[in-house]
């Protein structure tokens, strides 16, 4: 079963939230503010966070942070604004995905589903393709000759890639696994992040990205 962390000032969103999360076979832990929130961090394994963004003590923004400075887990955040540099300010906090209050709960329990599927998926720390091994808890990628150390972004899109060798991925895919479908970017993001990739991975042999044009990005082994 997984645990979700719900971070909310108000008793009734908290128990509202409760409720879904139970009915769809998810334990819950809940804090009323970020400052309880990083107490229980340290008590409960968490699996994923739902955080409310004005709040006492320590707001949504800051309790996103800190969760990102020393755990990979997905974060969810809710709030009562709307605006897009609201939006903005969170996902460079580094929030996975944003629901404006008032929600339905359906649409958050199935929010709730696809974080978990994408951490989900790619939340095997070694992912190997040939002699070369992408190991995404210590960011580097690298074969018996050779060690590079990534960005996060890009160990987890190589790690995507990688998972599926051969296979075309579309820019909108890379996006929607690598930065939530929420991302407020364009997908020239994704060819930058590529781009430096491939330079990083210049002196890797068996494995490169080719670009399919007009659809996206796919990873192959190169053997021999």
């Amino acid at each position: 079963m997984n645990t979700i962390l719900v971070v909310d000032d108000d008793a009734h969103i908290r128990k509202l939230i409760r409720l879904y999360l139970e009915n769809s076979r998810y334990g819950v832990v809940e804090a009323e503010d970020g400052e309880e929130a990083i107490n229980l961090l340290g008590k409960h394994k968490i699996d994923l966070a739902i955080v409310d963004v004005m709040m006492p003590k320590v707001d949504g923004y800051e309790l996103t942070e800190d969760i990102r400075s020393y755990l990979d887990i997905p974060i969810l955040m809710v709030t009562a604004k709307g605006e897009s540099q609201d939006k903005v300010k969170g996902f460079r906090a580094g929030t996975d995905d944003y629901l404006v209050k008032p929600f339905d709960p359906v649409e958050l329990i199935l929010r709730v589903e696809a974080l978990l599927k994408r951490y989900n998926l790619t939340n095997e720390n070694i992912v190997k393709v040939g002699n070369t091994l992408i190991d995404k808890e210590k960011l580097v990628v690298q074969t018996e000759e050779e060690t590079v150390t990534l960005k996060r972004k890009e160990c987890e899109l190589l790690a995507v890639l990688a998972s599926s060798p051969g296979k075309i991925f579309t820019r909108n895919q890379l996006i929607e696994k690598i930065w939530g479908f929420d991302y407020e970017g364009d997908e020239r993001t994704v060819d930058v992040h590529i781009k430096r990739l491939r330079e990083q991975l210049e002196h890797f042999h068996d494995i490169t990205i080719t670009t399919v044009r007009g659809l996206g990005y796919r990873l192959e082994a190169i053997h021999g």
